[in-house]
């Protein structure tokens, strides 16, 4: 589900990403589309992440995943500048460089939920905005909760 801009706050609001002390990084990353990633029969998701010409904005900027487990992402730069994506996993943070008009895959192991930041951290990208976030939704597994007293929610 791809998002213009101009129906950014109903998709915020629709994915649950407008709301103070639930997922407000829609508001934190204010350029590019909100899009959610697709989910195979099998768990698996995957997106594509583009970088559209002279524009300097991962297209969607923030990727919201519905739970945690595997991504791939297929990771395209339209742009006639080299580029390059820094991606989180579990262990292991990936780089893909991305010279101009190229396209490169990650596989993504996102277990938890939580904001997951990417970016290109080549010359100043990430000073002029190619930065992006991955959300994923869901709480944390009774198994790596703390041991602490019930707290409230919002």
């Amino acid at each position: 589900m791809a998002t213009p801009t101009e129906q950014r706050a109903v998709t915020l609001s629709d994915v649950g990403l407008d709301t103070q002390n639930k997922a407000t990084i829609g508001r934190v990353l204010a350029t590019g589309k909100i899009e959610q990633a697709k989910e195979d029969s099998d768990g698996r998701m995957s997106a594509t992440i583009r970088i559209q010409p002279d524009q300097l904005v991962f297209e969607p900027s923030v990727l919201g995943l519905p739970h945690g487990g595997q991504v791939e992402l297929e990771l395209i730069n339209d742009d006639k500048n080299t580029h390059c994506a820094l991606l989180p996993s579990n262990g292991d943070s990936q780089f893909i460089w991305l010279v101009n008009h190229s396209r490169g895959t990650a596989t993504l192991s996102l277990d938890g939920p939580g904001y997951y930041w990417f970016s290109s951290p080549t010359g100043n990208d990430e000073g002029r905005g190619l930065t992006g976030a991955i959300v994923v939704m869901g709480d944390t597994p009774p198994e790596a909760r703390l041991d602490r007293p019930t707290q409230p929610r919002p």
